[in-house]
């Protein structure tokens, strides 16, 4: 295998789900590598907000001069998103070394990893010998049994929770807040961001003696429209500019970031001036993303509905628009009435996208299931064969004043940063 495409190719061959969750598989090949952290490790899990999170914490630890490792998932666009050292996207070379090492290590006892795990294992492969002083993991799917859990943490946060994956998860908060709570480790510091917590966090939070640091009990943020503040134990921030990351929800974000950082003062110290600089400069593409320009461009990755009830809130907050133009592509497995039950009142024409991956709902099947919905508002909405496809067809439809909406999987989004963003047609340049 000569390429990063070839090693990947090679990743999905392996096993024949795309999800197997377990963490035995994972154990063994990572016993085999001597997988070991020498830095604090901060683990990330939740429905939402996981990702702004990371960012975030990057963001800030970067500021106070840390050398950061940040693994996320899935990406956007190239599969070396998934990783950044120092602040900056591996590149594909530094990873094949680890991808040889992986494959190494599972063929001595013929592990059948799925693509996840493989490419989970390559990559805290590379951070663990990347020297770094903070390493930032993203849980994939769950907690308990994700593959980034066969690392040990020194501090969890856990984010909001709702209903998603609930086939592997749960069929409700309490059934899938078990599932994320098994990153917390005994003893250990447990941030918990979702201001209504499952009683299942706590409960397992108690059972193990971890640290448990709750929204407003432990921590809490209050703030008017130019600035906020935090309080924690036995500390304040006051007067701090708003994230960068756009969207209300990222206060909550910001806070559970604040008191996890502030557990690790001991090991990891950040000045306010970090955390004012790390907030201030934050970036994260995809989520509430507004591209500048005429018409009005949004991308966000809100891909089920409490992300999606977030997203309806943002644009409610942007302003008026006399037209809205929804395209949106999403997983077949996703709670998707719901979904467009909460973007109806908003979006004016719909423009519905076929992925180039299996799990995802056609672009008809999601037309029929908007025409289903009970008392819809009847405007106008086509089909279209990707994600470039739609966008263009939603500029050439649009007035300069007008907004276009971008969302749904990361298929969606990054579909549309794929190809880049088309010209607009004449009538906007005039």
């Amino acid at each position: 295998m000569n390429d990063l495409s070839d090693w990947l190719a090679h990743c999905e061959r392996l096993h024949p789900k795309n999800i197997a969750l377990g963490l035995d598989r994972v154990e063994q090949v990572a016993g085999r590598l001597g997988l070991r952290f020498d830095c604090p490790v901060i683990t990330v899990a939740g429905t939402n907000g996981k990702g702004s999170t990371c960012a975030m914490l990057e963001a800030i630890a970067l500021q106070a001069g840390w050398r950061t490792g940040v693994y996320t998932s899935p990406h956007l666009v190239h599969f070396e998103e998934r990783c950044r050292i120092g602040g900056e996207i591996v590149q594909a070379a530094s990873l094949l070394p680890h991808f040889e090492r992986v494959e190494a290590a599972r063929a001595m006892d013929d592990v059948a990893l799925t693509y996840f795990e493989f490419t989970t294992l390559a990559i805290l492969s590379l951070m663990a010998a990347s020297a770094l002083d903070v390493a930032i993991l993203e849980v994939g799917l769950g907690g308990r049994l994700d593959a980034v859990n066969v690392v040990d943490t020194d501090c969890a946060i856990i984010t909001s929770i709702d209903l998603d994956h609930m086939e592997y998860l749960g069929a409700d908060r309490e059934a899938i807040g078990r599932e994320k709570a098994g990153i917390l480790r005994p003893g250990k510091p447990a941030i918990v961001s979702d201001p209504v917590p499952p009683h299942s966090v706590v409960q397992e939070a108690s059972a193990l003696g971890a640290d448990l640091w709750l929204l407003g009990r432990d921590f809490n943020f209050s703030g008017d429209k130019q600035q906020w503040a935090w309080a924690g134990r036995g500390r304040r921030y006051s007067g701090l500019a708003y994230p960068a990351l756009r969207g209300a929800n990222q206060l909550l974000n910001a806070s559970g970031v604040l008191a996890a950082l502030e557990t690790l003062r001991q090991r990891l110290p950040v000045t306010a001036q970090a955390i004012r600089n790390g907030l201030a400069m934050v970036e994260l593409p995809g989520r509430f993303q507004i591209i500048p320009g005429q018409p009005a461009l949004v991308l966000d990755v809100a891909h089920n509905p409490h992300a999606v009830a977030a997203l309806a809130a943002n644009l409610d907050a942007m302003g008026f628009y006399p037209t809205t133009h929804g395209v949106f592509g999403a997983m077949a497995d996703k709670d998707l009435a719901p979904m467009l039950a909460k973007m109806g009142p908003l979006v004016d024409r719909w423009y519905f996208t076929d992925l180039p991956t299996p799990r995802a709902a056609s672009a008809q099947a999601l037309l029929e299931k908007w025409q289903a919905l009970p008392g819809r508002r009847d405007v106008p909405a086509s089909i279209h064969t990707g994600p470039e496809d739609a966008l263009r067809a939603a500029v050439a439809a649009a007035e300069p004043t007008d907004r276009i909406l971008v969302f749904g999987s990361f298929y969606t989004v990054g579909g549309v940063l794929t190809h880049g963003v088309p010209r607009l047609s004449a009538k906007h340049l005039g």
